[in-house]
C-alpha cells in the first residue's frame, strides 16, 4: 500500500477513469518517482477538484481520463455528456491563474461535446464522426501493441532532458487530430499514419473489433506528444501510455517527469 509523501517536492492530483487501465501499474509511476507526491482521484470525483480552491496545494495536474463520454447510453454508442458550466468555469479558471497541465494517452477522448477542451490540448480523438473547427472528420483510429521507435524532435527542450534521440515503445497508437499548428513538437513515431494500420472506433463499440472495412480515414500526423499553452498555463500531451509495457519504459517515466516538472515551473 503505498504511503502519502508528505515532504515531497512536487505535489499533482491525477484524474482518472472514463477508460480501462492496469491501476496498480500506472499508479507505479509516481511510486517510483522522486520528489513526487501523486494523489489520484477518479471522474467524476476529481472534476470537483479542478478549479483553483480544489487544487489548493497541488503544483500541477495530470490527466489520464475520459470524461463526457457513455458507453452505457440504450441508443448512442457512445453517449455524449455535456460538462457542466460550473466545471468548465472552474476549469478555465484553474488554466487562467497558470496551473500547469499534463495529459497522457485517452484523455485525448475527453469532454468530446467541449471545442475548447480540445483547443487546450492540442487535438482530438474521436469515437464517432462529428465536426471538428468547422470540418467534418470521421471518428479516429486505434492500434493496440503496435512496435515503433519514438523520436525526440526537441533535444533542447526541458520536457526532453535527458531522452535519447529516439526510444523503442510497444504501445497503443492513435490516428487522430492533431493540430500540429498549434503546438509545439516534441515527439514523433516512426511509424505509418493510414487507414489500413488501423481500426475504427464505431465498429468496435458495435461489436466488430479490430476492423476498418468501408473506414476511409485521411493520413494523419505522425506527432505524439507536444507542449502548448493553454490560456496562461503549460500544457504537455504525451500520446504514449496505454499500459504496463507503456508505462515501465523508463524513458516514458522520464518523459512524464520532466512535463510534470516542466509545468509547474520546476527544475526536476
Amino acid at each position: 500500500m503505498p504511503i502519502i509523501h508528505h515532504h515531497a517536492n512536487l505535489n499533482i492530483l491525477v484524474s482518472v477513469r472514463g477508460h480501462p487501465f492496469d491501476r496498480t501499474a500506472f499508479d507505479a509511476i509516481f511510486q517510483d518517482m522522486p520528489g513526487v507526491s501523486a494523489t489520484m482521484v477518479d471522474q467524476p470525483a476529481a472534476a470537483r477538484l479542478m478549479n483553483p480552491d480544489g487544487m489548493r496545494g497541488f503544483d500541477a495536474l495530470l490527466l489520464y481520463d475520459m470524461p463526457g463520454l457513455d458507453f452505457e447510453h440504450p441508443t448512442d454508442r457512445p453517449g455524449i455528456v455535456a460538462p457542466s458550466p460550473d466545471f468548465k468555469a472552474g476549469f478555465r479558471a484553474l488554466l487562467e491563474q497558470g496551473t500547469g497541465v499534463v495529459a497522457l494517452h485517452h484523455a485525448l477522448a475527453g469532454w468530446p461535446d467541449w471545442e475548447e477542451y480540445g483547443d487546450w490540448l492540442g487535438g482530438r480523438f474521436l469515437y464517432k464522426p462529428t465536426m471538428v473547427r468547422g470540418m467534418s472528420r470521421l471518428d479516429s483510429g486505434y492500434a493496440h501493441d503496435i512496435p515503433y521507435e519514438a523520436r525526440n524532435v526537441a533535444p533542447d527542450h526541458p520536457v526532453m532532458a535527458g531522452v535519447p534521440a529516439g526510444f523503442a515503445m510497444r504501445d497503443e497508437l492513435y490516428l487522430a487530430e492533431i493540430f500540429e499548428e498549434d503546438v509545439t513538437p516534441l515527439l514523433r513515431a516512426s511509424a505509418s499514419f493510414t487507414a489500413e494500420r488501423f481500426y475504427s472506433p464505431q465498429h468496435a463499440l458495435a461489436g466488430r473489433m479490430q476492423c476498418n472495412d468501408g473506414w476511409l480515414h485521411p493520413p494523419g500526423s505522425d506527432l505524439i506528444g507536444w507542449t502548448k499553452k493553454a490560456l496562461n498555463a503549460r500544457l504537455v500531451y504525451l500520446q504514449p501510455g496505454d499500459g504496463p509495457a507503456a508505462y515501465d519504459q523508463p524513458d516514458y517515466r522520464r518523459l512524464i517527469r520532466n512535463a510534470l516538472h516542466w509545468v509547474a515551473g520546476r527544475t526536476p
